[in-house]
């Protein structure tokens, strides 16, 4: 592989490991999808760290079951979508009338499309 090109990969890599890490601390910032993302990056520049993140011992598991199956956990599934339903809440809220559409959608068509994936 090209050297620029591995080289972006690994610093999209480490991003995206730093935001995921973010997520253990601030609420409503997720973890898995940074990892996941991470995973990805890592496979294609440097699979010895790739392979860190699929054995690390709390989200491993998550990683692994979306590598292999495309899946999401029942529990992963409801706070995904328990946090938008949040945010929807949180605009109405706040800013109100048609603003609330924007979150309302996302809810519709994200909220719908990882409730269909597998467990």
């Amino acid at each position: 592989m090209h050297r620029a090109r591995r080289a972006f990969w690994i610093i999209g890599g480490v991003i995206l490991v730093g935001i995921g890490t973010l997520g253990i601390f601030v609420p409503l910032l997720p973890t898995t999808i940074f990892y996941i993302l991470a995973a990805a990056c890592f496979s294609k520049s440097h699979p010895e760290w790739a392979e860190r993140l699929y054995q690390h011992p709390k989200y491993g598991h998550h990683l692994r079951e979306w590598r292999d199956r495309k899946a999401i956990s029942r529990k992963g599934k409801i706070a995904a979508i328990l946090t938008m339903s949040l945010s929807v809440v949180a605009v109405w809220f706040t800013a109100g009338g048609w603003w609330t559409l924007i979150p309302l959608a996302v809810l519709a068509t994200i909220g719908t499309w990882i409730w269909t994936r597998a467990e």
